[in-house]
């Protein structure tokens, strides 16, 4: 199969994915009764795509779609990511529990496969092609949060990966140290909600300390906002930027339905 194929493929499963959930999301009622379901999601648009896993950073503008189905314990959160010219970045197909879920604490455990793409250039016959290749990582996630306030929470986030393929990063650890403070209030109208987190990375044999920030400014009751992320490296062997930021403009959506 050749890559225009390919990428026919997987917009038509994107496309078919999309339409099929949000017709399920306008069967929505009041009835508290039955088992709430729920439809959620953020789609944006940012100059740069970053990862906190340098080598899964596209470096270019790209937009990104994070979607969330599921009941309030499993979700299956799928991420679509793709560059400004319409060519795959990566795709996470995430799985989700929620272990403990209270009112101050929360525990969720997560696995996903995730493919990670690259566009390399090949020869055939005297003729250069820009192919698309695909790589495959398992990853599993422990996510242990705190909520102190309605506003502030505080928690841990530790992410294991597995290269499956040749030329993959084979033991990737990913643990973060973080805060999340929401609706820090502007004026009436404007809040702005803040990430901070530091958090240590091993990438097989390499390894590094870092430091990172994600500031939202939102409007009440109106679903686009805007988001910047700030990476600092403190020290580190791996090959990276000192410093990275990018700008976003995100639009939210989040609809419950009960299932008849």
């Amino acid at each position: 199969m050749n890559a225009v194929s390919k990428k026919n493929r997987y917009q038509f499963i994107f496309t078919l994915l999309i339409v099929t959930l949000s017709q399920i999301s306008f069967a929505q009622t009041s009835d508290s009764t039955k088992k709430v379901y729920h439809f959620s999601g953020t789609a944006l648009i940012t100059n740069n795509g970053i990862s906190f896993i340098p080598t899964f950073s596209l470096g270019k503008p790209a937009t990104i779609i994070n979607l969330s189905m599921g009941d309030k314990r499993l979700s299956f959160d799928p991420e679509f990511r793709f560059s400004l010219e319409g060519k795959p970045w990566s795709i996470l197909l995430w799985g989700r529990y929620k272990v403990t879920n209270t009112d101050r604490f929360k525990f969720t455990a997560g696995t996903h496969l995730g493919l990670s793409y690259n566009t390399p250039s090949a020869t055939i016959n005297g003729t250069t092609y820009e192919i698309i290749q695909v790589k495959r990582y398992w990853a599993g996630e422990l996510v242990p949060n705190y909520i102190i306030n309605k506003h502030i929470s505080v928690g841990l986030y530790y992410l294991f990966s597995h290269g499956l393929d040749a030329g993959t990063t084979k033991n990737t650890h990913f643990l973060t140290l973080n805060s999340n403070i929401t609706n820090i209030p502007l004026t009436k109208a404007f809040f702005v909600g803040l990430k901070p987190q530091v958090y240590y990375l091993q990438m097989d044999n390499l390894n590094g300390y870092y430091a990172s920030a994600t500031v939202s400014l939102n409007k009440t009751k109106f679903p686009i906002y805007v988001s910047a992320i700030f990476n600092q490296k403190i020290q580190s062997t791996i090959v990276s930027n000192n410093f990275v930021w990018n700008l976003s403009l995100n639009y939210a959506f989040n609809n419950n339905f009960i299932h008849k």
